[in-house]
Parts: C-alpha cells; sequence; structure tokens
C-alpha cells in the first residue's frame, strides 16, 4: 500500500482539491489527511451536477465519502468549521462533522486572532503582506511566543483551562494590538462547546492505525512558492508546505510524492510573480478566485518554470506530477511557458530559517522579467520535461467537464 502526498509546486490555487477528489473517485481511499495550513485553504470542487463546494478545512474527498482527518499540523478554527459543515449539508452532504476526526494537540484559531490579524495587516496600509485575514498565522505566532498556554483542540475537553487560556489570548493580543471587536470570552467558549460535541478528538495514535487501515491522501493546503521558510519573504504562508509535514506524520510509510501545477501560473495577493501578464488576467475568467479584501487581487501569468523547478528543488524533489486547467492552452492562444528569467538562471534555495535571504531574493524577484516565452505542442509532456518528472494526471478547468486523463507523459 502507498499513500499520496499531494502538494501544489505554485503560490496555491492550483487545483489540490480537484486532484485530491479525482484521487478519491478513482480508488478507495481510507481518509483525506490535511498537514498543514487552516481555514485560508480554498481548495475548489464542482461535481458533474454543478455542486461545487470551496473545501477549507475539510477534505476535497468528502462529496466522495472519504473521511477527513486533521493532524496536529492544521490550524483548526470551530467557526469556520461550522459554517463549512452547514454549507455541505445544504450540498446534500449528511452530517459531515461524522467523518471528521482532529488531533489534539492542534492550535484552535480565535476570534481574536482573526481580529488581530485583520488589525496589523491594516495598519501595513500599502506595504502588507497579502494575508487571507482569518487569522492563521497569528494562531502560528502566539503558539511560538506562548507553546504551553496556546488553546489547542485538546482543550475544549476541559472548560475552566479552555475558558483560562481563551481569556489569555484576548487579554495578550489586545495588549499588544489594542481594542479587538470579537465575542466575548464566555460566547467563544459556548461556541466551542458545542464544537467539542459535535467532533471526534484524538490522540497522537490514532493516525498510525489509519494509515494500516488502508490507502491515504495527504492534502496539502496553500503552495511550496509560498512556504514559511522557502517562500518570498515576507509575502509568504506561517504554515510548511512542502512534503516534510506529511512525511513526519507517514513515519516512514511508503508515498508518492505528487506535484500539483496549472498550466498558467496564478497568484493571489502581494509578492513577486515574474510571468503576470496582464492580458491573461482578462483572457482567462477565474470563477472562484476574485480579488479579495485582504489579499488583494487574483493575478495570472505564464507557466513559470523556472519558479516551478525550484519549488520542486525545494521539496527534494517529485515522484510525479498532476497538471490542471489542460483546456485553458486550447481557448487561450497568447498562453505559453516561460523557461528561463531575463537576469537570473536559477533562483537559489536559501537556508532554512534565513528570512533575511529569501527578503533579499523577494527583492530580486520584483526586478526580475520573463525571458523566452514559447508555445508548446503538447502542455504535458513539456511540463514533465522542464520538472523532470512523469505527468500521471491531468484534468481540465473545475468548471469543465470532469475530464480525467491519465499517463500523459511519461519520465524524461
Amino acid at each position: 500500500m502507498r499513500h499520496t502526498i499531494v502538494v501544489d509546486l505554485g503560490y496555491g490555487d492550483a487545483g489540490k482539491g480537484r486532484v485530491v477528489d479525482a484521487l478519491c473517485a478513482e480508488s478507495p481511499v481510507a481518509a483525506v489527511v490535511r498537514f498543514n495550513g487552516g481555514a485560508q485553504a480554498a481548495h475548489n470542487v464542482v461535481l458533474p451536477d454543478g455542486r461545487h463546494h470551496t473545501f477549507a478545512q475539510f477534505g476535497a474527498g468528502t462529496f466522495r465519502g472519504v473521511r477527513t482527518h486533521l493532524s496536529r499540523f492544521v490550524v483548526v478554527d470551530p467557526l469556520a468549521l461550522a459554517a463549512e459543515a452547514a454549507h455541505l449539508v445544504f450540498l446534500g452532504v449528511r452530517d459531515p462533522f461524522s467523518s471528521l476526526t482532529i488531533e489534539a494537540d492542534a492550535l484552535l484559531a480565535t476570534p481574536w486572532h482573526r481580529a488581530a490579524n485583520q488589525a496589523r495587516e491594516r495598519r501595513r496600509g500599502a506595504g502588507r503582506h497579502g494575508s487571507c485575514g482569518l487569522g492563521v498565522g497569528e494562531t502560528v505566532a502566539y503558539g511560538l511566543a506562548h507553546p504551553s498556554e496556546a488553546p489547542r483542540v485538546g482543550d475544549v475537553l476541559d472548560p475552566v483551562r479552555l475558558r483560562s487560556r481563551l481569556a489569555a489570548v484576548r487579554d495578550r493580543l489586545t495588549a499588544s494590538v489594542g481594542p479587538l471587536q470579537a465575542p466575548s470570552v464566555d460566547e467563544v467558549a459556548a461556541v466551542f462547546a458545542a464544537f467539542r460535541d459535535a467532533v471526534r478528538i484524538v490522540d497522537g495514535s490514532f493516525l498510525g492505525g489509519l494509515l494500516r487501515s488502508g490507502r491515504c491522501v495527504f492534502e496539502g493546503a496553500q503552495g511550496v512558492l509560498l512556504d514559511e521558510w522557502f517562500g518570498w519573504h515576507p509575502h509568504t504562508t506561517w504554515s510548511t508546505t512542502t512534503f516534510a509535514n506529511a512525511e513526519t506524520l507517514l513515519a516512514g510509510a511508503p508515498a508518492e510524492r505528487l506535484g500539483v501545477v496549472r498550466t498558467y501560473t496564478t497568484r493571489h495577493g502581494a509578492g513577486p510573480h515574474v510571468t503576470a501578464d496582464p492580458a491573461l488576467d482578462r483572457a482567462v475568467p477565474e470563477p472562484h478566485n476574485d480579488t479579495g479584501p485582504w489579499q488583494g487581487g487574483f493575478r495570472r501569468g505564464h507557466f513559470d518554470a523556472v519558479a516551478h523547478r525550484y519549488a520542486a528543488e525545494v521539496c527534494g524533489g517529485v515522484d510525479a506530477l498532476a497538471v490542471t486547467h489542460l483546456d485553458t492552452p486550447e481557448r487561450v492562444p497568447t498562453l505559453g511557458i516561460c523557461a528561463e528569467y531575463s537576469d537570473l538562471d536559477r533562483i537559489p534555495v536559501g537556508v532554512r530559517g534565513d528570512l533575511a535571504g529569501q527578503e533579499r531574493l523577494t527583492t530580486t524577484l520584483a526586478a526580475t522579467t520573463a525571458r523566452g516565452v514559447y508555445r508548446p505542442s503538447d502542455w504535458a509532456a513539456e511540463i514533465g520535461a522542464l520538472l523532470g518528472a512523469p505527468v500521471v494526471l491531468g484534468t481540465d478547468a473545475p468548471t469543465g467537464p470532469p475530464v480525467i486523463r491519465r499517463t500523459l507523459a511519461a519520465a524524461p
């Protein structure tokens, strides 16, 4: 038995939801395991009958009846989770919480984390980082600053301890940021008590049994080019977006490392996007990604082979690739592939933890332009050759027919 780890090799939004849904549809899957991020994830799945859901904390295999496990690396937001579950029920999913397990050690996001995140981002003005405004990074930062007191999922089982930790979050963040628009501690504790009664909370040993019960798909959030240590700092996420967390959870169990890319490179929010082309913004409709109040605009660009090669290198390589939006080149004749930059042969891989070095790289990339954009005759084969891995799965755009094309291009 071999598990699958799905990681986005771009800036997010490459189509991980579509890919995970396809993997869960083609063969039995015991569970989708989330291994990073939180409520800011936005993995779109559109069913043939038109039903559409943006998966954030529930796994993108939910429509296929596949259970979800939120690992300790996920930031859990009970309020956002309740809203997501309600939408799934509206779409016909019966009792989504019954197929959800959550590790007790996962951090809890609170309304104060969200309010503090938004306040800090507003104060940055034109220098915004591109946050989603949901408090995920704020929750992680608080957990690093106060590791023994940060609210965790398991705390909902102890109302006294939970209330004490919620009050501490409120007080510390208010002292740091100023007055925050958020409910009272009692109101939040009541919502978290309902969360406690709705979900199954498990310890760290649970996942081992899940892995032995059948094939699991590990669903990553965001993209490698947004990685907390290797993305273009400070326009990054507070999350490890490579295969690392999943492989820690797998503890040596075999898994295929599947990298996901679009036929064109997109970026939602601030930060360098070397191949961005405003003409593509007009040519390629994007029904599920639009300008957001916190992230900013959604930018489209030619396939950035340089950046995606960097992502694969940062990850330590990929076993295979999934390419989404394969129908787009047929509809957009101006779309091409960029295999090199004007003044940079290769994006250098820095040292984990050297954020100053990543910020210097961000400055360099902001001044870099694309060169040699060309249009291949076979997009899947060309992308596989450029990234050095076989393309084993491909899909059209999420709003198109559910076309799944297997083994599109052999290894170069």
